[in-house]
């Protein structure tokens, strides 16, 4: 019997061997020696990647030095345009793991539906996955980006671990707000310095420490919040230094924060999934940017769309998309105008049915904004 050291799972080996043309068993197979092990392991979390193998009744003092889980940089959710659709992507993202052990996903609920909440090394890794998805998988997704996890106290004293906007309570009870924050180290050469403090003082971050670990390295530790690293940090930090500087990073606990909940109204209606958390000096940039992008996502209908921003009962920011128009009034040759007044009130009252009735569809690309709102 053998044990692994990472997940502590143990399993009975029913076959060893070395790789050749074929796969080729072997009677024994050493320390050192490269070939494969058979022991029924039925998850694939259970082996990771760089895990050190020992036997069972007399293990080894400890792991093999240098082993360290891969940590995702980008994370998005995804969810199937079917909900019964959500067993399929489970199977297609385990079988994509199993060639790709930086992929990490794990459930997650939300106004959309049932969905995977996934991590990726970067951006163009997102694209990726999601693209195989599409094609091996023959699955249409909704790609979002999922929250971190907020912690609320309320004023009766009661704290609350918020995971989706959606559970934010009214905020005449809430008595603050903490968000998670992470100690990012980050390593640059010396001529990037400037960038990299550039960045990091855009995303809300805090400097610890600045060391030269030669005349042209330079360490940079920051304390950064969690959300501001969620979406793009690594692929800003990559694209300003020419792919040159590396990021590290491990939890720092929870910090008190003036935050609030900005809702994305569809017609009066709120629209949880593009709804989001975010600094209350920054809400409105964030808010503006968002309706302006998606004014010119949303298709036009036949009747007026109003897309709207609001903390609370306040709206913050406002776009319309004006509806398809029949002139009415094309027929009339001249005449009295209360006849066009007449034609073209009766215009205005079906336009004020329609909007009534009818419902604003966002294709995928509204979703994808939410990733792609910046600065």
């Amino acid at each position: 019997r053998i044990r692994l050291f990472i997940t502590g799972k143990e399993f009975e080996v029913d076959e060893v061997g070395v790789f050749e043309l074929t796969p080729q068993p072997t009677e024994t197979l050493g320390a050192g020696e490269v070939g494969y092990v058979t022991a029924g392991i039925k998850t694939l979390g259970d082996a990771r990647v760089g895990d050190t193998i020992t036997d069972a009744q007399c293990p080894a003092a400890g792991p093999l030095s240098g082993y360290r889980e891969v940590k995702p940089m980008v994370f998005c959710g995804f969810y199937p345009t079917q909900g019964a659709d959500f067993s399929v992507l489970r199977a297609a993202l385990e079988r994509l793991q199993l060639n790709d052990a930086a992929l990490r996903f794990e459930a997650e609920k939300s106004a959309l539906g049932m969905g995977m909440r996934c991590g990726f090394l970067g951006l163009l890794h997102m694209d990726i996955v999601q693209e195989r998805l599409a094609r091996e998988g023959s699955l249409e997704l909704l790609a979002t980006a999922p929250t971190v996890v907020y912690r609320v106290t309320l004023k009766n004293g009661d704290t609350l671990e918020i995971e989706n906007p959606a559970e934010m309570p009214d905020p005449g009870i809430i008595e603050s707000v903490e968000e998670p924050y992470l100690r990012a180290t980050l390593i640059t050469p010396a001529k990037y310095l400037g960038a990299c403090i550039e960045l990091c003082e855009e995303r809300r971050g805090e400097q610890v420490s600045l060391e030269y670990a030669s005349p042209e390295r330079v360490v940079l530790t920051y304390e950064l919040p969690l959300a501001e690293v969620l979406l793009d940090f690594f692929d800003q930090l990559k694209s300003r230094t020419r792919g040159y500087a590396s990021l590290d990073y491990e939890f720092g606990g929870f910090r008190e924060g003036n935050l609030v909940k900005v809702i994305i109204l569809l017609n009066g209606e709120a629209t949880e999934a593009l709804s989001f958390i975010a600094p209350r000096d920054r809400a409105y940039r964030r808010g503006k940017a968002l309706v302006t992008r998606l004014r010119r996502l949303v298709p036009r209908q036949q009747f007026e769309v109003r897309i709207q921003a609001a903390i609370g009962g306040k709206m913050i920011a406002s776009e319309r998309i004006p509806p398809y128009r029949k002139n009415v009034i094309a027929k009339c040759y001249g005449g009295d105008v209360t006849r066009k007044r007449k034609l073209l009130d009766k215009q205005k009252g079906g336009k004020q049915r329609m909007r009534q009735l009818g419902r604003v569809e966002l294709p995928q690309e509204a979703f994808l904004e939410v990733l792609r709102v910046g600065e």
